[in-house]
């Protein structure tokens, strides 16, 4: 009788592959999705304060006074943003603190890669625009996560909070959409290389 539980000549046993992939988790690792729901509250938290500091400079490099006002009115949402979230970390009973978003520190060096890239003018907005709704697309993914993991948690009044942000991170990405193909994108591709 063959044995069927070693592997038959040619296969690989995936046995060894899938431990040497495992990965351990560090002694602070959530154990449970509250825990996960709470540190992913404190990896955006991290993300939308690091994005209060960089959207002025973002806002200053943008020639378009439509891009550049657009910028400017998400600073203030994104100061709201930051204080909803403070009030969500009090209605779980948690202190609001941050914890460094590796994705959002990314975005944000791309946003600054595409500055040194580009010239002042049409292309540069372009640019903007496109790391402006990368970030954007990361929120509106994080937040509708974050949603999620209230309404499973039973965190109804956290819920609303982080889904009225979820709501203006779509909006502000529409209102980039409109910006870049109304404007930007025609301007842009106008100009010869």
């Amino acid at each position: 009788m063959k044995n069927t539980d070693s592997p038959s000549k040619g296969q690989k046993d995936s046995a060894p592959n899938a431990a040497k992939n495992f990965v351990v988790p560090a002694s602070d690792a959530a154990n449970d999705l509250r825990s996960f729901f709470i540190d992913s509250l404190k990896d955006i938290y991290w993300a939308e304060n690091a994005l209060v500091g960089a959207l002025p400079k973002m806002a200053e490099n943008a020639t378009s006074a439509a891009l550049s006002s657009a910028i400017k009115d998400h600073l203030m949402v994104t100061q709201n943003q930051v204080l909803r979230l403070q009030m969500v970390f009090e209605l779980l009973g948690e202190k609001s603190e941050g914890k460094k978003c590796e994705a959002m520190a990314g975005l944000l060096k791309e946003g600054d890669s595409i500055l040194e890239e580009t010239v002042p003018g049409a292309v540069r907005d372009a640019g903007i625009i496109a790391a402006s709704q990368k970030i954007e697309h990361y929120e509106i993914a994080t937040y509708g996560t974050l949603c999620a993991f209230a309404k499973t948690l039973g965190e109804s009044e956290a819920g609303q909070l982080l889904m009225k942000t979820l709501a203006e991170e779509k909006e502000a990405d529409m209102l980039l959409s409109d910006v870049a193909s109304a404007k930007i994108n025609p301007a842009a591709e106008a100009i010869e290389g």
